[in-house]
């Protein structure tokens, strides 16, 4: 396709919820922190690395067929997870900094030795847990 030469009405779709087909054999819990894996199928966070993060479950789904056979709505936004512990905890010297998946609501701020996605960006950490973008 060439360069524009003109205007143009590009086609946009707004940051909210998405639908996306769930893994076979997979639960996700309204309120999980949602991924897709490597065959773009919607699974529950976790300890793995080439998940992409899509937000937040917006509903409970357990999937018992086959791959795809049930779609989960996910929300993007900025949303707070609970906090890893020890010295993977999150601070507020992390803000700006990117948040790793440790399960399905709980973050961390290393990748553990390469053994974990990102989830986003931290963008507050408060007594109950850590903020993080998820876009």
């Amino acid at each position: 396709m060439a360069a524009l030469t003109a205007d143009r009405n590009t086609p946009l779709r707004t940051a909210g919820v998405e639908s996306h087909p769930v893994k076979g054999a997979t639960t996700i819990f309204a309120g999980a922190l949602v991924c897709l894996d490597a065959s773009g199928r919607a699974v529950p966070g976790s300890t793995a690395t080439g998940l992409i993060v899509r937000g937040r479950a917006e509903e409970n789904v357990a999937n018992a067929g086959a791959d795809g056979a049930e779609n989960v709505k996910v929300r993007q936004g900025i949303f707070r997870w609970a906090n890893s512990a020890s010295t993977d905890a999150i601070t507020r010297a992390e803000i700006g900094d990117p948040a790793y998946i440790v399960d399905d609501q709980t973050v961390a701020k290393t990748n553990g030795t390469n053994t974990r996605s990102v989830a986003g960006t931290i963008r507050d950490v408060d007594a109950q847990g850590v903020w993080v973008e998820t876009l």
